[in-house]
């Protein structure tokens, strides 16, 4: 083969190898308030492993936390979209691709508050999270993490 054609092929393979797109990760909403900074740590968290994060800040939540029927007592700072699911707070991603991957017959799920250690918050970790499934706005445990 002679020498040009050698050079136009590795020259067309650069370039095609240079086209191809990689699969972009999944796409989520984040619902929070302007001046939360975990919720940005979050938000970093989840594009480090790469997700796609649209944020929404909102004065006031509460209309989020209504529309998808949370309890006061699975309220965190923020909530996240994901397919058809809510995810309230600072889930683990690998529940999050558990719930994404398992699609049970669920609203969504939880982990209440802001515990320390959770992604995106500061703190050591003291003992496995809870995180719960949210039907109808009624509880029971989903997992630990």
């Amino acid at each position: 083969m002679k020498l040009k054609n050698i050079l136009l092929i590795l020259i067309l393979a650069i370039v095609l190898t240079g086209c191809t797109t990689q699969n972009p990760g999944p796409t989520v909403t984040i619902y929070k308030t302007p001046n939360c900074g975990c919720c940005v740590g979050y938000s970093s968290y989840l594009e480090s492993n790469d997700y796609n994060v649209k944020i929404i800040s909102l004065d006031d939540l509460s209309s989020i936390k209504d529309k998808y029927n949370i309890p006061q007592n699975m309220e965190s700072c923020h909530t996240m979209i994901i397919d058809d699911y809510f995810v309230e707070g600072h889930v683990p991603i690998e529940v999050v691709e558990k719930l994404v991957n398992e699609k049970p017959n669920i609203d969504g799920i939880a982990l209440p508050r802001m515990p320390a250690g959770s992604p995106g918050m500061p703190g050591k970790k003291i003992e496995p999270f809870t995180i719960y499934s949210l039907i109808n706005g009624e509880e029971m445990v989903y997992t630990k993490s």
